[in-house]
């Protein structure tokens, strides 16, 4: 009797996937490939491991982090962009990848909202104006002397040209009126240590990577930017309080599938994400990080599409009046 039980079990199982093969097709059956654009430890790659953890466990599947740096996250976002699109590739997109790049890459090889299945907003993370331990300056009103009375000495460490990093320092610099020298890196885990070991003066980060050092004492936080405080470090002054209110600046990170992934599959992703961020755990350390999560409705595709265009319009604009010149 037993062979015969297990013969009409897998008979059922097949009749119940052959009435729903959109169920059998939504969520990939294969380990997923999470492609953070940037180095290690930097807040994009800090962002994507918490959520893909996460994932993984509601999906049943692996969603492995691979690192993919190089040319300001353009290299990881084109890989992602020319991947299969069965739903086993995704990329985290941020504010300089999917909207800053097509002002700052006159050869993009990739069109955001063209190449792109928007899947869902992560989180949003305000920057913070960052110094060296061995900058005199110890708060923004003598930073901003400081670099004044300087500026053809200093330098300053981005994750890249067309970086959140970058950017946010270029807006910086273009208020207090100032070109100071700038030193790309591969990621901003590489800028902090530069910031620890004084190799470079200044620079600036999201809150998802650079907030753990600030509270450690290991590099300076001058400034958060934004109008108030975040709950994640209250004694860290805004930009505001600093007395330069025009510098505010916050930074995003989103998830992406590529262009021609199915509507099923994306829908399965996104609820996949929107249970992620639903978790108190997931919810806690992002938190925790200086990140702020977006409300249910802002997670969805369709609003994340609304946000990377009306980005790529803001950024543009800033990247013009900074007089950020297009790399070749």
């Amino acid at each position: 009797m037993a062979p015969v039980r297990l013969m009409i079990g897998f008979a059922l199982a097949a009749t119940s996937l052959l009435s729903n093969p959109v169920a059998a097709q939504t969520a990939p059956s294969r380990p997923i490939t999470l492609i953070v654009p940037f180095a290690a430890g930097g807040p994009t790659d800090v962002i994507g491991r918490i959520v893909a953890d996460s994932m993984s466990r509601t999906l049943g599947v692996a969603v492995v982090v691979e690192n993919v740096a190089g040319n300001s996250g353009v290299t990881g976002v084109t890989r992602a962009a020319r991947a299969t699109p069965d739903g086993t590739t995704l990329v985290v997109g941020n504010m300089g990848t999917h909207a800053a790049a097509v002002s700052l890459q006159a050869n993009l090889p990739y069109d955001p909202l063209r190449d792109f299945a928007p899947v869902g907003l992560i989180a949003s993370t305000p920057m913070l104006l960052l110094a060296s331990p061995r900058v005199p300056a110890r708060d923004l009103p003598a930073f901003i002397a400081h670099v004044k009375a300087n500026a053809n000495r200093l330098n300053f460490g981005t994750a890249g040209v067309g970086t959140t990093s970058h950017l946010a320092c270029a807006m910086f610099n273009a208020l207090i009126g100032v070109e100071v020298t700038h030193i790309p890196y591969r990621g901003t885990a590489p800028v902090l240590n530069a910031l620890i070991s004084g190799e470079i003066d200044y620079g600036c980060d999201q809150t998802a990577g650079a907030l753990p050092q600030v509270l450690a004492g290991t590099v300076r936080g001058l400034a958060i930017a934004t109008r108030t405080r975040t709950p994640a470090a209250p004694d860290l002054p805004t930009s505001v309080e600093g007395g330069l209110p025009d510098f505010q600046a916050t930074a995003w990170n989103a998830l992406f599938a590529p262009r021609g992934t199915s509507p099923e599959v994306v829908a399965r992703l996104a609820a996949a994400l929107q249970t992620a961020l639903a978790d108190p755990a997931v919810s806690a350390r992002l938190t925790q990080l200086g990140a702020e999560l977006p409300a249910p409705a802002d997670r969805e595709p369709a609003a994340l599409t609304a946000l990377v265009r009306s980005e790529i319009d803001k950024w543009g604009g800033i990247i013009r009046e900074a007089g950020i010149a297009p790399a070749p």
